[in-house]
């Protein structure tokens, strides 16, 4: 997400660094690319027009007030911060709790837009909380939708209510009502209410989504809105807004829209908070929508805070805890810490959104990085894994005795190509490399992720497996043993 927005906002902004002292032509022409950078993301006019206006005036002013030790660029890249921060974050609040459980959210939007998942996505966030959700299939006229749903619950391990088919059968008010008693006797505290969209606004699914709001009165009222329709959101939003009510907003599909312009437009056009992001296809790629840890991804300078609490859920704080003790007292990198490093960044989501949150990514480093591991997938990692797997203890310690005979069964065990094998061992390699470098590195630098390692280097013309073996029967099976 905001891959080209953030990529032109800090060739910008490093351009104003550079400068130090600025007069207001500079000023003028700083704002003239932000302006271009956000109109190119789709982002509204108005929206645009009021920032761009807000930059100039505040800029100008500290320009002319020129206090000693001050930077006026850097006062300037503050300012732009803050006022897209004012864009992002008008009435930004958390997720509703009613005082009373169980607390009611109803997911409205077009077809399409994901609110079906992104009811599982929202259950599973909240049940990693802590709370006990409870989903409630009210779409009842998209084919299939209620048993999509139910097999999303089955997946996250969340009830689903269900009572009708769905398919054009069925009541779609009696069964959330009928979901809602459901939710208070089994003492559920929070009630999801998926409900139909249609391919456009129209009369019936208005006049439907007032009658479900009215049976329910929800807690929280969102609307469900992919965020690759850009301009098409925010009228979108109002329609609904003023057709429904709705009290905050999703941006779904958002791992895919590279210009943002929705997220940085709809709050600002309708005055309504965005409460999540879903960031992939996973039902943990979700995330609460942070104002400020947004405004820090656009202007390139990251999104550490995010990248931590990803890292928290992925590696458990025992796990955690071991690898750093192993890696102050010096202890070798093993296979078995490369592969729990691939496990857990697999669960953390895709690489990209991840290079996204790390600071100062954008540019020629960025681009070297992404270069290196955007071919590693779940596929990569799944491989890596089996190869790992077959791997002896004392292989996974001891990396080095891997030979061509060792090379050649582990990569019969596992199910792979030897030159699989080969291309694993030369990237833990580069991991190993990578840690010791983390571990002597001075502050301030920027290592390679040691999940990942360094790129491979070429590799010298390798002797079949079958001529290194050991011609000494007893020898060769000593060495198969590890």
């Amino acid at each position: 997400m905001f891959d080209a927005l953030t990529s032109r906002m800090s060739r910008t902004l490093a351009g104003l660094r550079s400068r130090g002292r600025i007069n207001p032509v500079d000023l003028e022409s700083t704002c003239g690319e932000i302006r271009t950078a956000l109109l190119e993301a789709d982002v509204a006019l108005i929206v645009v027009d009021q920032l761009i206006s807000e930059v100039k005036r505040r800029g100008l002013e500290a320009i002319s007030l020129k206090q000693s030790g001050i930077n006026p660029a850097q006062q300037v890249i503050t300012i732009i911060h803050e006022e897209i921060l004012k864009v992002l974050g008008i009435n930004s609040r958390p997720l509703a709790q009613a005082k009373k459980p169980p607390t009611k959210i109803m997911l409205a939007g077009l077809q399409g837009s994901g609110k079906t998942t992104l009811a599982g996505k929202l259950a599973l966030w909240l049940k990693e909380q802590g709370n006990t959700p409870l989903l409630v299939a009210c779409d009842l006229v998209r084919p299939n939708a209620v048993t999509q749903l139910q097999i999303i619950g089955e997946q996250i391990g969340v009830p689903v209510f269900a009572p009708e088919p769905g398919n054009g059968v069925g009541n779609p008010i009696s069964v959330a009502k009928d979901g809602l008693d459901h939710a208070n006797q089994k003492l559920f505290n929070y009630v999801i209410f998926d409900t139909a969209g249609r391919l456009g606004v129209d009369v019936d699914l208005m006049k439907e989504a007032r009658a479900i709001k009215g049976a329910i009165t929800p807690d929280d009222t969102l609307f469900v809105v992919d965020a690759m329709t850009g301009q098409d959101a925010v009228n979108t939003a109002n329609a609904f807004d003023s057709g429904v009510g709705i009290d905050g907003v999703v941006l779904t599909k958002v791992d895919g829209d590279a210009r943002a312009g929705a997220a940085l437009s709809v709050t600002s056009v309708i005055g309504k908070p965005i409460l999540f992001l879903s960031t992939g296809e996973k039902s943990s790629e979700f995330e609460p929508f942070y104002p400020d840890r947004i405004a820090q991804r656009i202007l390139g300078m990251g999104d550490v805070a995010t990248l931590a609490d990803q890292a928290k859920k992925a590696l458990d704080e025992k796990s955690a805890a071991r690898l750093e003790e192993k890696f102050i007292s010096g202890e070798d990198f093993t296979f078995d810490d490369f592969l729990e490093q691939l496990q857990a960044m697999k669960k953390m989501g895709s690489i990209s959104n991840l290079l996204g949150m790390l600071p100062g990514m954008p540019g020629a480093q960025g681009a070297q990085m992404k270069k290196q591991i955007e071919a590693i997938d779940d596929s990569e990692t799944d491989r890596a894994a089996a190869i790992i797997q077959s791997m002896t203890p004392h292989e996974r310690s001891n990396p080095k005795i891997i030979n061509g005979s060792r090379r050649l069964r582990i990569a019969r065990g596992s199910g792979n190509e030897v030159s699989s094998v080969n291309r694993l061992l030369e990237r833990f390699a580069g991991a190993q490399k990578a840690m010791k470098q983390m571990k002597n590195m001075r502050p301030g630098g920027m290592p390679q992720m040691p999940g990942l390692g360094a790129p491979p280097a070429p590799r010298p013309p390798q002797r079949s497996a079958k001529k290194s073996r050991s011609g000494n029967p007893a020898k060769r099976a000593q060495e198969e043993r590890g």
